[in-house]
């Protein structure tokens, strides 16, 4: 029986897709069951779930030893493992896919962090891993860092669909959808069929709470304290009304006219982290038409066991979550340090997962021979 609170989500026109991926929950049926029973239509990846995943369990032993075997790199180890999940996960979203005309059934693999200050790089990696994965319905992760911004404009161009990640700021959300903006454009001019082109633009949400919530209770007054617990959601409504102004304007109209998709905005890092809050705060208050919301596991069965469906809780709120982000600015928040700090904090967090993964790796590796 499917659920009918992630039902009635998914009926206010939210995508759910699950943050996590393994071998584990591909052989075992849990992914599928998941799509089966609570209404998700997606699968986002990062290098702490892989990292993760190989740390657990015999599932990936027999390619492990295989590699280890033909005396595999750990570097194309790493590659060959994330990239053999999520061609899986790909196949088993394959309908979804297909029934959605290709808004959803999306799988996410991300481009190896350490390389989120290099476009080049990261350009040539996107590349690669499109080619590798070799499904329509692969998103390559993409970090929105400033050296980021042009390698996803060149992705697109060359016809990739893309998942761009580490958003945290509005501006640095505009700059995001002028890069995809600019990429189609050049996709067109390069001969590829807009229609065939997709994108999502990752807007970290909890992670904002977090930073903010702390220097506000650094500073102590009354009013600071009482703004504790609104900046993560205020930030996400600013974004959503961004994306309808973008979205609505004669450039945007013109490139609809070519079959270019819009970039939906995908809420991400909705986990809860603060026990004070409700472990459901970052969905209910997100609902709006047209948006991801990526949620870990936790999130989702926690929604799905007592979360509540308000309606539409995002358009029309820009003039009050301004006056959320006015009152912080007030007593004495600097948010473009707010916003620098959590950048580069994700891309910290990241570049020591992909570590980690390859350190668990190559100890399995060794193992194996």
């Amino acid at each position: 029986m499917s659920n009918d609170r992630l039902g009635q989500l998914a009926g206010a026109g939210v995508s759910i897709w699950l943050d996590d991926l393994s071998r584990e929950r591909l052989s075992s049926g849990s992914l599928q069951e998941l799509i089966t029973d609570k209404h998700v239509v997606g699968v986002t990846t990062n290098p702490t779930i892989f990292a993760s995943a190989l740390s657990k369990g015999e599932a990936y032993d027999a390619q492990i030893r295989e590699l280890a075997g033909r005396g595999a790199s750990v570097e194309d180890a790493v590659r060959e493992i994330t990239v053999s999940d999520v061609q899986q996960a790909c196949d088993v979203f394959s309908g979804t896919w297909e029934t959605t005309n290709g808004v959803d059934g999306r799988v996410s693999l991300e481009v190896d962090p350490g390389l989120a200050r290099d476009t080049e790089a990261t350009v040539a990696q996107a590349l690669d891993l499109w080619k590798a994965v070799d499904r329509p319905n692969l998103l390559v992760k993409i970090p929105a860092t400033e050296q980021g911004l042009p390698a996803i404009t060149r992705a697109i161009a060359e016809g990739v669909s893309v998942n761009v990640t580490l958003i945290f700021s509005v501006e640095r959300y505009r700059a995001v959808m002028d890069a995809y903006l600019d990429g189609l454009d050049q996709a067109a001019a390069n001969g590829h069929p807009l229609a065939g082109i997709a994108s999502v633009a990752s807007f970290f949400v909890s992670r904002v709470d977090t930073e903010i919530d702390k220097r506000l209770e650094a500073i102590g007054s009354d009013e600071a304290l009482s703004l504790r617990g609104k900046a993560a959601v205020a930030n996400s409504r600013l974004a959503y009304a961004a994306f309808q102004e973008v979205f609505t304007s004669e450039r945007w109209k013109a490139l609809e006219a070519k079959g270019a998709r819009p970039q939906r905005p995908l809420w991400a890092s909705t986990g809860v982290k603060n026990p004070d809050y409700p472990d459901t705060l970052y969905i209910t208050e997100l609902v709006v038409a047209d948006t991801v919301n990526t949620m870990p596991e936790k999130s989702l069965l926690a929604f799905a066991d007592h979360g509540e469906v308000h309606g539409d809780r995002v358009t029309g709120t820009a003039a009050e979550a301004q006056q959320v982000f006015d009152a912080l600015e007030r007593v004495g928040v600097d948010l473009p340090d707010v916003f620098r700090v959590l950048e580069d904090e994700g891309v910290d967090k990241f570049e020591k997962s992909w570590t980690e993964l390859g350190d668990t790796v190559t100890g399995q590796l060794q193992q194996a021979r």
